[in-house]
């Protein structure tokens, strides 16, 4: 998440993907590995209980939140929650670990998004566009490679960030549209081509904002233990969820701690471009996408922490996504509204908080 103004908008463009935290291939094929949004060929359709839980969150509206509009820009932000069904047609989400150098939560695990660039962004633009400036994810439908489009299906009710910014996280999902043709089975690798995705969807990360790019069981957000693996895939040692409630504004507030298994996975981080750059630009697709993928590798058998907020909005999301109660004590309102409220009145979001333009935005 950013408003810093940067010299060259596109600079972050220039970062090719360097794999961390990624199991050795030597020990499991690459297709054990789950599945990544940018690879139609790791998808499948999305099985009864994915497609209901898109039809639940089609379907919700939160609740009116006419306090938003009267928000100064600075105050206004907004996350992204990026969805797609795996290779089993189970949902996952795209999560982000914040860069070291930030000064505000670094290290933290985080989703897409920050600041309102102006008053006229609706909170959707604002993910939109700081999805594309911290992974790469095109900010126009129509700069979408076949066969991916992006649906917007819903916001949550807000949330007030640690920083007194009001968060309104949209809820989207990244559909691989698959035709006659490229369903059926063939040996062909042409086929296989086909559907890889194109440069433009590949994760472009900015290395000032974000150290890594991963995906997490959306499910599994309702959970205590982990999930069963899937067949050919194993978990890490430790645990999958602890918690604890705090005290925040004078409300009780659930804290959720996720560690989310990182070994079968794919687990991106930036780096810059080096002479194997060349060789990309003229490979095939699938070789092009092999070496962003493969080279260079380092390997992580663990696992890594999804918390806070972003914890809350996971549960949230899970919740309204799958109509069901999470194991663990939890908070039973969506969002912050009434903390909101409260705060408005109290003044806080027409108050110099130290965040203003010039310094460094504070972070989701």
């Amino acid at each position: 998440m950013t408003t810093t103004t940067h010299d060259d908008p596109e600079a972050n463009r220039d970062l090719d993907l360097d794999p961390i935290f990624e199991p050795s291939l030597s020990a499991a094929p690459v297709q054990t590995l789950a599945s990544v949004y940018y690879d139609a060929t790791t998808m499948t359709a999305l099985n009864a209980t994915s497609a209901a839980a898109i039809n639940r969150l089609r379907a919700y509206r939160p609740p009116a939140f006419p306090l938003w509009d009267s928000l100064p820009p600075r105050r206004r932000a907004a996350v992204l929650l990026l969805l797609y069904g795996d290779g089993h047609g189970h949902l996952r989400v795209v999560v982000t670990m914040r860069a070291a150098s930030l000064r505000s939560f670094s290290g933290h695990a985080a989703l897409p998004g920050g600041k309102a660039d102006d008053e006229f962004e609706t909170p959707f633009q604002i993910a939109r566009r700081e999805a594309f400036e911290e992974i790469g994810l095109p900010v126009d439908d129509d700069r979408l490679p076949s066969p991916f489009r992006i649906e917007a299906l819903c916001m949550l009710p807000p949330s007030l960030a640690l920083t007194h910014l009001v968060v309104r996280p949209c809820v989207a999902f990244l559909h691989a549209d698959r035709s006659s043709s490229t369903t059926t089975t063939s040996s062909s690798s042409e086929d296989d081509e086909s559907l890889l995705v194109e440069e433009s969807l590949i994760p472009r990360l900015d290395s000032r904002e974000v150290a890594a790019l991963f995906s997490a069981p959306l499910y599994n957000f309702l959970k205590i233990h982990d999930l069963p693996p899937p067949p050919g895939q194993s978990l890490p040692p430790g645990k999958w969820y602890d918690g604890a409630w705090t005290n925040w504004k004078d409300i009780s507030w659930r804290l959720h701690n996720f560690y989310v298994p990182v070994n079968n996975q794919r687990v991106m981080r930036p780096r810059r471009r080096s002479s194997t750059s060349s060789r990309n630009s003229t490979a095939s697709p699938r070789a092009a996408l092999d070496n962003a993928l493969f080279e260079d590798q380092d390997r992580f058998e663990g696992r890594l922490k999804v918390w806070g907020m972003t914890g809350r909005l996971l549960v949230d999301a899970a919740r309204i996504a799958y109509d069901e109660t999470p194991e663990m004590e939890h908070n039973e309102s969506f969002g912050d509204i009434d903390v909101i409220t409260r705060a408005a009145r109290d003044g806080i979001f027409q108050e110099s908080r130290g965040h203003d333009a010039g310094e460094e935005p504070a972070k989701i």
